[in-house]
């Protein structure tokens, strides 16, 4: 049995085992290119939530066994995916006939970092060595050199010595230098944002660019307050509901949600912003976004915004779920018909876009999505997630 089958089988009896012992059920328990347990294990990473990720990282530089290095390097390319980069893996083993780089991060817009991962910069590092597989890479055709550049990721954050190397090197526009936690905070941030779209910004802290001008940095801290400031306009905008004036802290029980959908479902779902979830291949996407009660209204109030939409339409299956005042009350309608109902609903428009307004009712033992005046409600009780 496949280690990603015993995860989706039993996840339980993974809890209290270390990433070493986990190695160990896949394939023949040798790390290896090109091998099964090699395939396996990043089959299982891109099955795990985030904060596994990050245990799993931390046990690699901790408590150092036998191929930890390699299991981190895997570890750090699979935070790479998270972070929306299309990635190709390196070689645990650099040989004659391929290259030694971990890792190739390509962004929407074409730019390629070559990944060079490190457990600790004890040991001085030959950046002459990381900044030929550019070199050689750019000749197979695997990237374009003048958008590409190389990037260290190291297991400590005490790195004083080695961004002195970089900046006395010939490579010091063309390198940069993060820790494996600085990345995982990436990863954290990016989850916890509403709009996927910020991650954009994001992605050019790790491409090099000359900070005398600081735009670019000032830009990517805007755009997550305004991400924040948005959800909370959004939670105290209710014209609809009559409940304007008052407001509230955001609720969040997206995740208690999805774990009731995945149950639902038979399938793993992985996290990609706070309310955007899709299977580990990318086929399945779900949008789940909850609600608290309003008191006056006995209704629920959620936003649902273009970009989530074009979330759904880019994979083959998807639904909208919504979570009406706890995980227990849970919606998951499928995509194909829940669309048409958008024409029924009001919308808010602003300067960076426009949402649409859901309201659901319960009415007597039947729930139902309450349109604009004039529209018929869209009786959604069949979408009514059962244990």
């Amino acid at each position: 049995m496949s280690l990603t089958k015993m995860w989706n089988e039993n996840k339980s009896q993974f809890l209290d085992k270390s990433i070493k012992q986990i190695i160990s059920f896949a394939g023949d328990g040798n790390l290896r290119d090109d091998s099964q347990t090699s395939i396996e294990i990043r089959e299982f990473l891109r099955n795990i939530n985030s904060d596994a990720l990050a245990n799993y990282a931390e046990q690699c530089l901790m408590d150092k066994f036998d191929d930890s290095g390699l299991v981190l390097q895997d570890i750090v390319n699979e935070i790479g995916h998270r972070l929306g980069f299309a990635v190709s893996h390196g070689r645990y083993r650099g040989s004659r006939n391929h290259s030694g780089h971990d890792g190739i991060w390509t962004d929407e817009n074409g730019n390629s970092i070559i990944i060079e991962v490190k457990t600790t910069d004890v040991y001085r590092i030959d950046l002459n060595t990381i900044a030929n597989y550019r070199t050689i890479l750019s000749k197979e055709d695997l990237l374009k050199k003048g958008n590409s550049s190389m990037l260290i990721i190291v297991g400590r954050q005490d790195t004083g010595d080695l961004e002195a190397q970089i900046r006395g090197s010939k490579h010091a526009w063309e390198m940069r230098l993060i820790s494996v936690e600085a990345l995982l905070k990436m990863l954290h941030l990016k989850e916890e944002m509403g709009d996927p779209l910020i991650i954009n910004k994001i992605h050019q802290i790790l491409i090099p660019c000359e900070f005398t001008r600081l735009d670019k940095i000032v830009d990517i801290a805007f755009a997550v307050v305004e991400d924040v400031k948005q959800e909370e306009e959004t939670e105290e905008n209710r014209d609809e509901i009559g409940e304007k004036s008052k407001k509230f802290t955001p609720v969040n029980f997206n995740d208690a949600c999805i774990q009731r959908i995945e149950k639902n479902l038979k399938i793993t779902l992985v996290k990609q912003s706070r309310a955007l979830f899709a299977s580990p291949d990318g086929t399945m996407r779900i949008i789940c976004i909850v609600s608290r009660l309003y008191v006056r209204s006995k209704g629920y109030w959620f936003a649902f915004h273009p970009h989530q939409q074009k979330f759904l339409l880019d994979a083959q299956k998807s639904y909208v779920s919504f979570g009406c005042g706890n995980p227990k009350t849970l919606f998951l309608i499928p995509l194909k018909e829940f669309t048409p109902w958008l024409e029924n609903c009001n919308q808010t428009k602003k300067e960076k876009g426009i949402y649409w307004h859901i309201i659901i009712h319960q009415v007597d033992n039947n729930y139902k999505m309450i349109g604009r005046k004039g529209s018929t409600n869209f009786d959604i009780t069949k979408y009514f997630v059962n244990d």
